[in-house]
């Protein structure tokens, strides 16, 4: 029988300083005298902001300030360093191996503010060192503890495509690599600590799995090696019902599905990586998000089926730093593959859609996506409705990025009387105006366009419409009962 295997991910403010490495450190050997354990670290906490504004500054050609960060990142990373590790054999090979990376991220950088252009290839190749400097720290720590450890660059096991910047694995060729560089160091008792949000291209060229994509590369890992769970150690107790900076009351939620999951990381939940869940969905691989600063919490588990609160309102998620674009006029009506010509441009754009609403008339289609993408999007979809708007059959593409996006998530909301109803009186109550509205088709999701003004506004009042700080408990029998109340009410109406 083969022993347990468990990823366990940890994120930059896990590993943020000599003494979150340490406790990061302890919380794997603990697990490593259970079963077999790969680990997925991220890049100290700032470092990789730091990275990818060097990388911006350089190809602006300053070249000044490259001395100073190459130095400050050598002292912040041998300074814990020397906290962790005190045999000078383990310290000197772990100095070496930071060493060799700062010197390239120093050539980097020099290339760059040389040529004054950054590459998509090129900022990868930037933004992705942090975790390369990282993962040799936690596994000099564990073996400090007496953990066998090597660190790993996932660039030797995670295969992706060649989008820089957003790339996704190749998930055959990438269990193929995991089978051959990682296989044999978990049957001789070694934890490979390995390095996140990072890949290569079949030609090795290296890639970036996308903004907190550490979450991401522990659970391609964690499906390419069979593993029995995967463990995203993070700075928070759990999937909340709300973000904890908007409402104070939030509550931890002990189990959720993949889906309702789903539904809170592509709307802003900070918590996952949009894509983390993808790999373990098909397998049914339980995914735990756990606090690395109270490993005593047992945090939230993520699986297939969740456990069902009633089918009612389960969290509330927001985001900020998105724009609406709308492509409008009464002679869209006609057109007949306008929305196949809008997504073909944003998709070109790799433009990444957050959410759609086509207005009863057919006059306008507006779409809400990620405000880094506005200015090419924008400019895409003038470019394929040219002729139109020379003719004025299309009359604007417009974009508005004085928005932000509040999503409502429950399991089968369809199932409960009102929930919409409820959304919209709550927020109408307090004069918060609504612009535009969408639910998806798995009715996991009522997704609601308002003013950024008023996005904390409106999570608050909805968190305490549908009282989410009540137990899991407590809430489920108040659903059962608006339930039936509103069933009764509905007969009532009926009758009369």
């Amino acid at each position: 029988m083969k022993p347990p295997l468990r990823v366990m991910k940890f994120g930059g403010t896990s590993v943020g300083d000599a003494a979150c490495i340490a406790r990061a450190a302890a919380i794997v050997k603990s697990a490593a005298a259970e079963g077999s354990v790969v680990v997925v670290v991220s890049a100290m906490s700032g470092v990789t902001n730091r990275l990818i504004d060097a990388a911006h500054r350089a190809e602006a050609g300053e070249k000044d300030f490259l001395t100073t960060l190459i130095s400050e990142l050598r002292s912040q990373h041998k300074k814990a360093l020397e906290a962790l590790v005190h045999d000078p054999r383990r310290a000197a090979e772990a100095d070496k191996n930071l060493s060799e990376v700062l010197a390239e991220l120093d050539r980097l950088l020099q290339g760059t503010a040389l040529l004054r252009e950054l590459t998509p290839r090129a900022l990868d190749a930037i933004s992705g060192m942090g975790e390369r400097l990282s993962t040799p720290l936690l596994a000099a720590a564990l073996n400090e503890l007496g953990v066998p450890s090597v660190p790993i660059s996932a660039t030797e096991v995670i295969v992706t495509d060649p989008h820089h910047g957003r790339s996704e694995p190749l998930m055959d060729h990438t269990r193929r690599r995991a089978e051959k560089c990682l296989r044999p160091l978990l049957k001789d008792g070694v934890v490979p600590v390995v390095t996140g949000f990072i890949g290569a291209t079949l030609e090795h060229v290296p890639t970036t799995l996308g903004r907190g994509g550490s979450d991401y590369s522990a659970t391609i890992l964690g499906a390419a090696l069979g593993a029995q769970e995967t463990v995203i150690w993070t700075d928070v107790d759990g999937v909340k019902t709300a973000d904890p900076r908007l409402v104070p009351e939030a509550r931890t939620i002990d189990e959720i599905s993949y889906n309702e999951a789903a539904e809170l990381a592509y709307f802003g939940a900070k918590v996952l990586h949009p894509n983390t869940l993808r790999p373990v969905t098909a397998a049914g691989v339980p995914v735990w998000i756990r606090n690395s600063f109270a490993p005593e919490k047992l945090g939230t588990k993520i699986t297939a089926g969740g456990v069902s609160n009633g089918g009612g309102v389960k969290a509330l998620t927001a985001i900020r730093g998105v724009t609406m674009v709308t492509v409008g006029g009464p002679g869209i009506v006609g057109l007949t593959d306008v929305l196949a010509r809008s997504f073909a441009a944003t998709a070109a754009m790799r433009a990444n859609v957050l959410l759609v609403s086509q207005s009863s008339s057919q006059n306008d289609i507006c779409f809400v996506i990620s405000s880094a993408d506005e200015k090419r999007t924008v400019e895409a979809l003038r470019s394929a409705f040219a002729p139109e708007i020379a003719e004025q059959t299309v009359e604007h593409v417009s974009s508005n990025s004085d928005v932000a996006i509040v999503a409502v998530v429950g399991e089968n909301m369809h199932g409960i009387p009102g929930i919409a109803g409820r959304t919209f009186t709550a927020l109408g109550r307090e004069g918060i105006s609504i612009i535009a509205i969408a639910q998806g088709s798995s009715e996991y999701n009522i997704s609601l366009v308002i003013e950024a003004a008023a996005m904390q506004h409106a999570v608050l009042t909805l968190h305490r419409e549908f009282r989410l700080h009540e137990p899991a408990s407590a809430s489920k029998a108040r659903i059962e009962s608006d339930s039936a109340e509103g069933v009764s009410a509905a007969g009532k109406s009926f009758t009369k």
